[in-house]
């Protein structure tokens, strides 16, 4: 899927916190991105716990911090401010409060690293609790100090809690707070980057609202599909309908792509822009059961195609190929004219491949990431060995 949110994820310089729930008439404070890691961290934990607990919690209160910076989670709903300090919505900041020295030196040696799912773009939404007076699906505070103290290390502890399927992101790059509105209106003659993340988001959040015409193709190009597509979402909500994409409209967009994803959300739907590596070939034949990168691989290209063909349904990304994964493998081969046994051997993963390289070569927000050695398009002599797919991040595999 493309990416419509800021391209890369990044710690911001400066962010700024409303000091009580969102809607109240409370002040803002800005303050640099470690400032507001270590006065968080001061509010919600205890220096004197074990540094495993400490590093854990630590760690999930920036992946929550930055996926609340990421998502735009309050500009899209109209709030200048980044992130709260009320603890019912995020995260606890005590203005003018003392920090403790351990957390401080922690914080500067971890600010630029943050938690994601293995294969998602999008910060991780650590959600955590103190899993005493209060219980959540996320990290229990308590719960974090008393694995450190039977000698569990900061990685599996954050494993317990968000699950194996997560890996760090380290050295994240710092800038100025970024947003994704490009700072006017965009309309019908417009080009570029700009107006295929509009497509992009319609496209998606019509699967949730199918009175919104799909565009097709996403060339960044502002047609009168796109102008259609844009009048009939700004109809629906109640937006003039004049189909110009202004700050309002765009925000509505991205307070809709946001949600119908559960980007904000531990159980996020997720953006991926890379399939899984490992060094693992392709197989011949992968059926019901398989696991691992190549079923990652499958996965991950049958959701770019998906996007395109309304008929094959878009799967979970999780390496696993269950009954999902076998029920769109059998609306690709219903739709390619091939036997419907949901198993994806040689012709399957040829018909499959040849739909999305003709979208990677028609849309340039996408990039053809399969492995020569895999592309049925190339000559025998450019299909040979394996290429790893793009680099990943550090798997949270070894505590080294």
């Amino acid at each position: 899927m493309p990416e419509t949110l800021p391209i890369t994820p990044y710690v911001p310089q400066y962010i700024t916190v409303h000091l009580g729930s969102p809607g109240s008439n409370a002040e803002n404070v800005t303050v640099s991105f470690p400032d507001y890691v270590k006065n968080v961290a001061s509010s919600e934990i205890y220096p004197t716990w074990k540094p495993a607990a400490l590093r854990a919690n630590i760690l999930a209160i920036i992946s929550f911090a930055l996926n609340r910076v990421y998502t735009e989670f309050y500009p899209s709903r109209g709030y200048p401010f980044n992130i709260t300090s009320s603890t019912a919505y995020d995260q606890k900041f005590i203005k003018g409060r003392n920090i403790f020295e351990n957390i401080s030196q922690l914080v500067d040696e971890l600010f630029n690293t943050y938690i994601r799912r293995i294969g998602f773009v999008e910060p991780l939404a650590a959600k955590f609790c103190n899993g005493t007076t209060v219980t959540c699906d996320g990290l229990s505070q308590w719960g974090s100090q008393a694995l450190a103290e039977d000698g569990a290390d900061y990685l599996t502890i954050l494993r317990t809690y968000y699950g194996d399927n997560i890996e760090l992101v380290t050295n994240a790059p710092v800038m100025g707070i970024r947003y994704s509105y490009p700072g006017y209106p965009i309309r019908r003659g417009a080009t570029g980057e700009a107006v295929q993340r509009i497509q992009v988001m319609l496209n998606r959040i019509s699967q949730d609202y199918p009175a919104i015409p799909k565009i097709y193709p996403v060339d960044g190009i502002f047609g009168s599909a796109t102008e259609n597509a844009v009048k009939k979402f700004q109809q629906i909500f109640d937006l003039t309908a004049d189909g110009i994409v202004g700050n309002g409209t765009w925000y509505k967009m991205v307070f809709l792509y946001v949600g119908v994803l559960d980007l904000a959300e531990l159980i996020s739907q997720g953006q991926t822009y890379y399939p899984g590596s490992g060094g693992q070939p392709f197989p011949n034949v992968l059926a019901e059961g398989a696991r691992g990168d190549s079923v990652r691989t499958v996965q991950y290209v049958l959701n770019v195609v998906a996007e395109f063909y309304p008929n094959i349904p878009s799967v979970a990304i999780d390496g696993i190929y269950g009954p999902a994964t076998k029920n769109a493998v059998v609306a690709l081969q219903r739709m390619s004219g091939l036997p419907q046994d949901g198993i994806m051997g040689p012709n399957t993963w040829k018909a499959l491949y040849l739909l999305y390289a003709g979208i990677v070569d028609t849309v340039e927000t996408y990039t053809n990431v399969i492995p020569p050695a895999f592309r049925p398009d190339l000559p025998d002599s450019q299909a040979t060995g394996l290429t790893q797919f793009p680099g990943r991040a550090l798997t949270l595999g070894s505590a080294d």
